[in-house]
């Protein structure tokens, strides 16, 4: 193995092991439920959106990337060279902020993107918990996402670093201590624990999955609701039922309330 992806690998088990030691050191909110199980629920969900991303989706996102460089087409390849890498960045965050939006307010979208808001507790663990067939759904506006950003390969692999560390960090249970200054520009734990409430006006803000500047933009930033009032999940009488794997796996397909 290359030493840049050991180099890699060693760096990502730091965040997520640093991360977890933050959760346990200073959490934001109580935690209801036993861990260990939602974990290896969260976990075995994870572990099968990983393997459609890296089989799926991942290829055809790298082919349009090289394609965007080689063609000099899409927004970033329009920059001055020195701003397309941050310029691709932002262009996927903020197509990935409206994505987000569709997945709550278009009711097919929310009977796959309910899975993850039913989990009880929010922490790391929520970050990996989709349905797997979530990604697939998805895929069209991903290839779509990649096409109009221009992103190059580069940007494209610096994009994926950068939103997988921010949804393991904003969906942490981690109690910052100053976090209104972060939120001005990153997504935050107490910004997505808002969102994660079964509360419908506080799960309709903060939507935006990397910089905060989307939801302040578009008027769905909010962060004037104490974390410990917060109720974590989905409101209606399947949300518990739903919470175990297989239920979870078979419940896009039953009849749902739409969020």
């Amino acid at each position: 193995m290359k030493i840049g992806k050991l180099a890699l690998i060693a760096g990502a088990a730091a965040v997520i092991g640093g991360i977890a030691l933050a959760e346990r050191k200073r959490p934001l909110r109580r935690q209801g439920q036993p861990a260990i199980p939602r974990h290896i629920r969260n976990a075995a969900l994870g572990a099968g959106c990983a393997v459609i991303v890296a089989a799926v989706e991942e290829p055809l996102t790298r082919a349009i990337a090289a394609n965007n460089l080689s063609q000099r087409r899409g927004l970033a390849q329009k920059l001055p060279r020195p701003a397309r890498l941050l310029g691709g960045m932002a262009a996927m965050d903020y197509g990935f902020y409206w994505w987000h939006v569709a997945t709550h307010k278009v009711p097919f979208l929310w009977r796959f993107h309910r899975v993850h808001h039913i989990d009880p507790d929010m922490d790391m663990s929520t970050a990996v918990r989709f349905h797997p067939v979530d990604m697939l759904v998805s895929l069209p506006w991903r290839l779509i996402q990649v096409r109009i950003s221009g992103v190059s390969p580069k940007s494209l692999r610096w994009w994926r670093r950068f939103f997988n560390a921010s949804i393991l960090f904003h969906h942490s249970n981690w109690r910052l201590a100053d976090d209104a200054r972060l939120s001005a520009v990153f997504t935050t734990p107490r910004m997505h624990g808002i969102h994660h409430s079964n509360v419908q006006s506080e799960c309709d803000s903060n939507f935006t999955s990397g910089l905060s500047f989307w939801d302040r933009l578009h008027g769905t930033f909010r962060d004037d609701i104490d974390q410990q009032a917060i109720t974590i999940g989905v409101d209606g009488p399947a949300a518990d039922k739903d919470v175990a794997i297989e239920r979870s796996l078979a419940a896009p397909f039953a009849e749902q309330p739409a969020s």
